[in-house]
């Protein structure tokens, strides 16, 4: 009687450690898919961000042509494209990872307004404003803006559900063991750099 008893708790033991193993294994693959979402989300990010990089230098070269008084603004603009393309470099080698996401979303604010400047000194120039290269440059830079900001927010939303699933019972208890840390969204900081710049003269 009593090695019965003892084998049914044995049994039943074996099974709450199967139960526990299989728990973890689910959550352990859960995480992972969630965590390859997002990565992949940034890829996107990630494409075309380098497509807006490459496009500024020949803004600048297309704008320096017709204002060549405005050497410190065109210089701003090369340099926070060159900060942003390093920044996003870092966050594309470690998608997610707040200290990266956090210098890719300042570099960005600062990228998007040097263009804005631009834009807004492109304004006094009419011959530059009818320059055909300038005109093609700034469809395609509007283009990839409005694709920078779908894929970021398909970013976001990846980031969120991981981050949910992450922070949920029972998984809570076993991400931080596991090596899940907690993802940080794109976001632009301040609110006047959310929106694109405006590249329509």
């Amino acid at each position: 009687m009593g090695g019965s008893i003892i084998a049914i708790v044995a049994v039943a033991a074996v099974a709450v450690a199967v139960l526990l193993v299989l728990l973890v294994i689910s959550i352990y693959n859960r995480l992972v898919a969630l965590r390859n979402r997002y990565r992949n989300a940034f890829a996107q990010i990630d494409v075309q961000l380098k497509r807006r990089y490459d496009l500024i230098p020949n803004l600048v070269e297309t704008a320096k042509g017709y204002i060549k008084h405005e050497r410190e603004t065109l210089e701003a603009v090369t340099q926070a494209r060159n900060l942003a393309a390093t920044a996003g470099q870092r966050a594309a080698a470690n998608p997610g990872e707040p200290g990266a996401m956090r210098s890719l979303a300042g570099a960005e604010g600062q990228l998007t307004a040097a263009l804005g400047r631009l834009f807004a000194v492109a304004e006094a120039y009419p011959d530059l404003k009818a320059n055909q290269n300038m005109l093609a440059l700034q469809e395609e830079l509007s283009s990839t803006e409005n694709k920078i900001a779908f894929a970021r927010q398909a970013y976001n939303d990846a980031v969120m559900t991981y981050n949910t699933q992450r922070e949920t019972f029972p998984a809570v208890l076993f991400a931080g063991a596991l090596n899940f840390q907690a993802a940080d969204l794109f976001e632009i900081e301040k609110p006047d750099e959310r929106e694109a710049p405006k590249v329509a003269f």
